[in-house]
């Protein structure tokens, strides 16, 4: 039996669409029909060039109907329809039509969402986490205590980026937590809803005196998060306002020039040395996918944190924009052409198994 996959093929080639054996799910596998994903920055990353070894099957999310489970399964069941952040190998990207992934990478969809709205979470929802607890070295325990105060409730937070897909998750997330000096910088334009899911004040990235401004207003900032990474419009204006002592998390690949419809993009990887940081800087880049090194984030983070937020409507998902094509290769191409061309303060959706 084989199934059909989107490959990225070379850097800023045309995607292929190329049939790939479909496995059969052993131990604590399941397999997925894929019926939705969003294309990622990360998607976009790799089809211009960086973090992939080509051919390379696209996507990291998968949201779809469990079709098969293997003989140690416990928690799910065929007919479930499930949601999850995937990434180890190439039979889990979300680019397909079927994928297989261990257990604990999926959860059930809850009820109060719908199938492309679950396709905007888990890859944000999991940086959140992976970024806050190791990276910025803030508690976010599970279960919540009722009465759970954190010590730094006070300490500025500083998002940059936070009309990004991670950076609402962020300002939802600590904000639950009882984070409550949530500073966002993003576009103007999305300032209001920002506020909704947490924001304490926003300033626009765009404002020449942004850095001024927040020396004024803010003071000392603790904890920098980083959602976008470029060298240019947002590490070098946070290397001008960390201080000795403060927190600085940089969502990985650096970027020193993003990709357009006509020029490749420039990555980077070393954080330390892409700014004049001061003495005392803890600056750490980030990448999504070494999350399960934390053995309670592996276990809970997606099969029982994400629901249970979600649910409870302490999260909700980012707002979302379906991309249509005539077949999957279209739809995963016309994709990361809208992406190329910029996206704010929305996910791109579209369907991948016509069912």
């Amino acid at each position: 039996m084989h199934h059909a996959a989107v490959f990225s093929v070379g850097p800023r080639a045309p995607l292929e669409l190329r049939q790939v054996p479909t496995p059969t799910p052993v131990g604590d596998q399941v397999r997925v029909l894929n019926e939705w994903t969003s294309t990622q920055p990360f998607d976009l990353h790799k089809a211009d060039g960086a973090l992939a070894q080509y051919p390379d099957i696209m996507g990291d999310g998968s949201v779809g109907i469990v079709v098969e489970v293997g003989d140690q399964v416990k928690r799910l069941q065929v007919g479930d329809k499930v949601f999850g952040y995937m990434w180890k190998t190439s039979q889990e990207r979300g680019h397909q039509t079927y994928a297989i992934t261990q257990e604990r990478f999926l959860a059930k969809i809850p009820s109060n969402i719908s199938m492309p709205e679950a396709a905007t979470v888990p890859t944000n929802f999991v940086t959140v986490f992976h970024t806050v607890i190791p990276a910025l070295g803030l508690p976010l325990p599970w279960p919540k205590p009722d009465s759970y105060i954190p010590t730094s409730t006070d300490d500025a937070i500083l998002i940059w980026g936070g009309s990004s897909s991670v950076g609402q998750y962020a300002l939802q997330i600590l904000s639950y937590y009882g984070y409550n000096n949530l500073i966002a910088v993003g576009s103007a334009r999305h300032h209001a809803h920002l506020k909704t899911l947490g924001a304490s004040k926003t300033y626009d990235y765009s404002d020449s005196n942004i850095v001024s401004q927040l020396q004024r207003d803010i003071g000392n900032i603790p904890y920098f998060f980083d959602c976008i990474g470029s060298v240019s419009s947002s590490i070098l204006p946070i290397a001008q306002l960390a201080n000795n002592g403060n927190h600085v998390a940089i969502l990985l690949p650096l970027i020193f020039s993003p990709p357009t419809p006509t020029a490749a993009p420039k990555y980077g990887y070393d954080v330390t040395a892409v700014a004049d940081w001061a003495s005392g800087v803890r600056v750490t880049g980030v990448r999504t996918h070494a999350y399960e090194d934390n053995e309670q984030l592996a276990r809970l983070l997606q099969p029982e944190i994400m629901p249970a937020l979600l649910q409870a409507g302490v999260v909700r998902p980012n707002r979302y924009r379906v991309i249509e094509g005539k077949d999957v290769l279209e739809r995963a191409q016309n994709a990361l052409t809208a992406l190329r061309e910029g996206v704010s303060g929305e996910k791109l959706v579209w369907k991948v198994a016509d069912v």
